[in-house]
């Protein structure tokens, strides 16, 4: 990019008046040394003096790319591609900020175009390749990424990395088989990858092959048991076979390693909850929902625990909270259900027992859906927390 814009500036000093050339060549000379801001400043000068200059609002691009405010090189990179959309280079670097911005679909469109262009079977074709699989896969277009990163797999076969995140893709679009297949290349990189042991095991557990499934993530906190979800994840494919011991034991696990984990918190309280522990399971369930007061589960295990202890009145309030987060689960109004008959309101009772019959059985979450959801979460909190660091750009 730095060759490409300096030819065009070259060229624009060609035709340049003797202080205008000047000015250019200072904040050439300005960029070059990493003098940024000043360099800056000099670029906004001349635009201001020349509000169509294309270099200048390349430059520009450039800077702020530099600078990591990646919303503003996009403007500056767009407002370049539209006064001289031929500028060697600049669709690149669009792409490129487009995908650090985090806007991976217009990245992705970006660079399907420059690829269409590019000569096949070249370096710059096969690293676009990579490209657009990995602005598909950020934009959750998954299956679309499948062969761009099975391509950039084959091409590049010890890089761990690029399976992984294959793996991923081919999990998160269903494609369980493709999940295994790459399983097997990583452990041929790596025999104790505790990362591609989970992503196995969440097939296994997408397949219904619950017995391979636990395995497998035994395999992984084998490997590494401080890796995040580990603990959780065999936890929970534990508690949905009713296996409440071994599950608290990887729920309380995995709150050892992240202790503000609200999640393995409630199922960790649940597990006691449902081994009749109720002095473990009550500080769990207000643990956790001081952690997170948005999450169903604890405020059923409350409303249990209130019940079995007489408080009626908070066993409602309970119920009725957990009812509003999560309507549908049978569970909830089975639990209200119980509560008017034990205290002779039979017509509301037979109400909440009238709802269980309309509603289904709510399936477990699959595995999958779960560290998804945990996945998303963590993501969204570091885009948030990298928001309130990332000082505010010119």
């Amino acid at each position: 990019m730095a060759a490409a814009l300096s030819l065009a500036c070259a060229h624009a000093i060609g035709q340049a008046s003797p202080s205008s050339e000047q000015q250019r060549q200072a904040a050439i000379t300005l960029q070059q040394q990493g003098d940024l801001d000043r360099a800056e400043a000099a670029w906004q000068a001349i635009l201001k003096i020349h509000p169509a200059d294309a270099d200048a609002c390349a430059n520009l691009g450039v800077i702020a790319s530099q600078q990591q405010h990646y919303p503003e090189a996009v403007r500056y990179y767009r407002k370049a591609a539209a006064i001289k959309p031929s500028m060697p280079g600049l669709r690149m670097n669009l792409g490129l900020a487009l995908f650090k911005a985090g806007d991976m679909k217009d990245a992705a469109h970006v660079f399907v175009s420059l690829y269409h262009h590019a000569p096949p079977d070249t370096p710059d074709a096969q690293r676009l390749r990579l490209l657009i699989g990995m602005a598909d896969y950020g934009a959750a277009q998954y299956a679309a990424a499948v062969p761009y990163l099975r391509d950039a797999t084959a091409r590049d076969p010890q890089n761990l990395p690029y399976r992984l995140v294959l793996a991923h893709a081919c999990l998160w679009s269903k494609q369980y088989q493709c999940v295994l297949d790459v399983y097997h290349q990583i452990l041929d990189l790596n025999a104790e990858s505790a990362e591609a042991d989970m992503l196995a095991g969440e097939a296994y557990d997408e397949m219904r092959d619950h017995e391979d499934a636990i395995q497998q993530f035994r395999n992984a906190v084998k490997s590494d048991p401080k890796v995040p979800g580990v603990h959780f994840g065999l936890g929970y494919l534990l508690w949905t076979q009713s296996q409440y011991e071994e599950a608290a034991d990887q729920f309380r696990l995995e709150v050892e390693n992240q202790p503000n984990d609200a999640e393995s918190i409630a199922y960790w309280a649940d597990s006691n909850v449902r081994l009749n522990r109720v002095d473990i399971a009550r500080p769990l369930v207000e643990r956790a929902l001081k952690l997170n007061p948005h999450q169903e589960l604890p405020w059923l295990d409350r409303g249990i625990l209130n019940a079995q202890a007489g408080n009626n009145d908070d066993a409602f309030h309970d119920f009725q909270t957990a009812e509003k987060i999560a309507p549908s689960d049978v569970q909830v109004h089975w639990r209200l259900a119980r509560l008017y008959q034990s205290q002779g309101k039979r017509a509301e009772a037979q109400a909440e027992f009238a709802k269980t019959k309309n509603l289904t059985q709510a399936a477990d979450q699959s595995l999958r859906e779960k560290l998804r959801a945990r996945h998303s979460q963590e993501t969204e909190s570091d885009r948030q927390t990298s928001s309130a660091t990332t000082p505010p750009s010119n």
